[in-house]
């Protein structure tokens, strides 16, 4: 199959893309500079030329405070984009998988959400992609929306200075005798190489719809530390703390965990438990064991 892969030099973009070439996949890389999705033309002047059965969506605006400041430039990039992707796709008959996220729900339930649940996002970044989920239902013939969650990868993020959070973590463990690290924030750690395998996956049925993918399990960002210094082996203080200790923040849910309901319905959930992706990651990264 021919699939194109928007956002393909970014952190979920480049797995993702290395993932259909594993699979012997005609993959059409594209990034910013091939493709503008904020515009209706450039993507229906590159799209209708490269005609793909598969587009997939990698691409947001998801610095969290960014989208605060610049409300306008998060719509058009969450939302509008998709919209654009979703109608090309229909008229090229393609099928459109977006990812979507978490932050469309505001963690009030205290226990994972379901497919089905009601969205009630808290801040910019959660509304747009909800906007953009929205599109992509009403526009798109064929699609597949993933809500996923804090996501790491090889590649470098560069919204987020070029690091994810293990990375992150350990460099600053390398130059800090204490880290603080908040613990009221519970989410599903998900490694982009394993998501890439279950978009993979779901592009060879025609199951279509809205589905959760992340790691399996969940822990908050603390928890998260923790476990990334013990399987790295790498000894620091880590010190407790709270969201509210940093009122720059934008608000975030306290509990944004996904229950993979509608992909084990199906029979189709690939996800390893967030622990045992970040030994894999860890382990390809950094030889650990």
């Amino acid at each position: 199959m021919k699939v194109a892969v928007i956002g393909a030099n970014g952190q979920l973009g480049a797995d993702v893309s290395r993932e259909f070439n594993r699979m012997g996949d005609d993959v059409y890389d594209l990034s910013h500079s091939d493709i503008e999705i904020c515009s209706s033309e450039s993507v229906r002047e590159v799209l209708g030329e490269a005609k793909p059965q598969i587009i997939v969506n990698t691409a947001a605006m998801h610095n969290v405070e960014s989208c605060e400041r610049e409300p306008l430039k998060a719509y058009e990039a969450n939302a509008v984009a998709p919209r654009n992707l979703a109608v090309v796709a229909r008229e090229i008959h393609a099928v459109l998988i977006h990812i979507s996220t978490d932050y469309v729900f505001d963690g009030s339930k205290k226990e994972p959400y379901l497919e089905a649940d009601p969205a009630m996002p808290l801040n910019v970044y959660g509304n747009t992609k909800l906007a953009g989920e929205a599109f992509v239902r009403a526009y798109a013939g064929k699609y597949f929306i993933l809500r996923t969650s804090a996501l790491y990868g090889k590649n470098p993020c560069r919204a987020k200075g070029g690091r994810n959070f293990v990375e992150l973590m350990l460099k600053l463990a390398s130059e800090r005798d204490e880290l603080r690290v908040v613990n009221d924030e519970v989410v599903s750690p998900t490694a982009t190489s394993e998501l890439a395998r279950q978009i993979v996956a779901l592009s060879r049925t025609d199951n279509f719809g809205l589905y959760h993918a992340t790691a399996e399990g969940s822990c908050t960002w603390y928890e998260f530390a923790k476990k990334i210094f013990d399987l790295a082996k790498v000894r620091t203080n880590v010190v407790v703390a709270a969201s509210s200790e940093f009122p720059t923040k934008v608000p975030r849910p306290k509990y944004s965990v996904l229950e993979n309901n509608a992909l084990k319905v199906l029979g189709l959930n690939s996800f390893q438990t967030w622990e045992e992706g970040l030994r894999s990651y860890l382990a390809s990264s950094y030889q650990t064991n």
